[in-house]
């Protein structure tokens, strides 16, 4: 009780503040989601996300030399090819855009972390995350055998970690159970288990060109009421075989993160999306979007803020040292 209790003691000076501080953001714990396109020598900037870029092959491996030294955590790759079709042909090839940028990037820094994002939404014609009929309706076992070919494309040119964020039914049993077959089955998988139909995607799907052509993605991602159907779908995808599972949005979906973190006993990570990061311009408030979203129980976070904050970490040690 006051005035014996006083807790602005510990608030008192910034080194007591450093001291007692709960929550941390380590660059080593964020992944740098980017852009692959094809072609060389290209680095082209995405008007709908200012600061981000689409890279080629060759750009991307330079620049994961970077990423590296500045102690980030891995990448995430998304391939925007140009060739699309209905069946997603070019995401199954061997020598997919995406399993170049695998191979190149792991030729320039074996020991950085890479995922893949595995989805079909950038290979269709349509836009949509799975093949459709002619009446337009995903068809979710069909596509399956599409996602399982281009998991294992991804794991032969070498990725540490297989993304499937498509939400269709059953994709991480499928999936583990090939890639168990092919040889990988110490490939984790970080799924996208509550993957929300957000109002925040749109700069990336500008970026990636894969909005849809028709209707939307309510039927497969998950309804922004929802808190007990977001549990089950990530309860479901640990049962299947998924090592971490995702929470995407992450700052309008903080809840499900904390109700993920106090449930479940693997790592949860959260991806702080395309519209959270146009919407946030000053440093302080990109840290204290970050610093909310560890602290709801993030132990990974993707986002594209990860080399500012890398950047202002070191900083940080610089001034201290």
């Amino acid at each position: 009780m006051f005035p014996q209790t006083r807790l602005r003691r510990l608030r008192l000076t910034p080194q007591i503040r450093r001291l007692v501080q709960e929550t941390h953001l380590n660059p080593a714990q964020l992944v740098w989601p980017t852009f692959v396109v094809e072609g060389h020598n290209i680095v082209e900037p995405i008007s709908s996300m200012p600061g981000q870029y689409r890279y080629s092959v060759d750009q991307l491996a330079k620049e994961v030399k970077k990423l590296h030294e500045e102690k980030i955590g891995g990448i995430l790759i998304f391939g925007v090819p140009t060739k699309k079709d209905p069946h997603a042909s070019e995401a199954t090839k061997k020598d997919s855009l995406v399993a170049q940028a695998i191979a190149a990037v792991k030729d320039a820094k074996p020991d950085f972390v890479v995922m893949s994002d595995v989805c079909l939404c950038a290979y269709t014609d349509h836009g949509h995350c799975g093949l459709v009929d002619s009446k337009g309706e995903i068809q979710n076992d069909a596509s399956l055998e599409v996602l399982v070919q281009m998991a294992l494309r991804h794991a032969e040119a070498g990725a540490d970690m297989i993304a499937p964020s498509d939400m269709l039914d059953g994709r991480i049993k499928v999936i583990r159970k090939f890639l168990d077959e092919g040889g990988f089955s110490m490939t984790p998988i970080m799924s996208y288990a509550a993957k929300y139909s957000s109002a925040f995607y749109g700069p990336f799907r500008d970026a990636a060109h894969s909005a849809p052509n028709f209707g939307d993605r309510k039927s497969y991602q998950l309804n922004p009421t929802n808190a007990k159907e977001a549990l089950r779908e990530i309860a479901l995808d640990i049962e299947e075989g998924a090592d971490i599972v995702m929470v995407k949005p992450a700052l309008p979906y903080l809840d499900i993160i904390a109700k993920a973190k106090e449930r479940f006993d693997l790592p949860i990570a959260a991806y702080q999306v395309s519209g959270e990061y146009v919407m946030l311009k000053e440093k302080a408030a990109i840290l204290e979007s970050l610093t909310a979203i560890k602290r709801a129980g993030a132990d990974i976070i993707i986002t594209y803020f990860a080399r500012q904050v890398a950047e202002q970490a070191r900083q940080l040690i610089h001034e201290l040292s």
